[in-house]
């Protein structure tokens, strides 16, 4: 079962950023640039287009805002009305205009979009909290259009057996104590940890995509900061109908 998030929502941002040494703020930025048409992917500054973004478990919104400098019409869907609302702040005391955001509360194992209604869809260190994760992943692809790219960033334990039992001490034993003292919740941090060490990564992850039932190629994924994060993406296939 996933956490209630509507918990930490207010200390999820600077935990976030504690945790990673800032390194999230970097992962979400490479992100947004691999769910980007291929013209716009090495631009830094709003181009505006007609092209619609759903992130899934969009959070406090930081991939949202990042996706809007790229010019995408953003979509974010969460569980938490509580991120939600910090998620509506933000983009609020941001220089886009508030038609560029739609934020819903949603459940993105149930979607409550038309078929192919996204030129791309992102879910940024979310999917792994998934409870039936072939239903989500399917989910984010229905809504997909054909021809549009999936885009997932997730936590993942290193490869490396040298990188390994630091990270090891870290995210058990260093991560639950800092959120105990800094957001009053060690449950939350001790969940972080489990469900990172639970859940599919790499190759394995992509033969979960791979298995949706839907049509799509060019599946890859790519380790990040030692493997710690890793980036997917995957393309609907054009003739895709789901």
């Amino acid at each position: 079962m996933a956490y209630d998030f509507d918990k930490i929502a207010r200390d999820y941002d600077r935990m976030n950023h504690l945790m990673t040494a800032g390194l999230d703020r970097w992962w979400r930025l490479y992100g947004t640039r691999a769910a980007c048409p291929r013209n716009l992917r090495k631009q830094d500054a709003c181009v505006p287009t007609e092209n619609k973004v759903l992130d899934v478990a969009c959070g406090t919104g930081d991939m949202c805002l990042l996706l809007a400098k790229r010019g995408f019409a953003v979509t974010g869907v969460d569980l938490s009305e509580e991120m939600l609302a910090i998620a509506r702040q933000k983009t609020a005391l941001s220089n886009f205009q508030l038609s560029t955001f739609n934020f819903q509360l949603g459940d993105a194992e149930h979607l409550p979009f038309e078929d192919a209604s996204f030129d791309a869809v992102t879910c940024a260190f979310g999917v792994r909290n998934f409870v039936h994760l072939e239903q989500g992943l399917g989910e984010m692809l229905r809504v997909l259009k054909p021809g549009g790219r999936m885009v997932i960033l997730e936590l993942a334990t290193p490869d490396s057996a040298l990188v390994r039992p630091l990270y090891n001490i870290y995210t058990r034993r260093i991560i639950p104590w800092l959120g105990q003292r800094l957001a009053g919740s060690r449950e939350a941090y001790t969940y972080l940890p489990q469900s990172i060490e639970r859940f599919p990564k790499g190759e394995a992850f992509l033969e979960r995509l791979r298995n949706s039932g839907f049509k799509i190629h060019d599946c890859r994924h790519r380790r990040l900061t030692f493997g710690v994060c890793r980036l997917y993406v995957v393309c609907k296939n054009e003739e895709a109908a789901g």
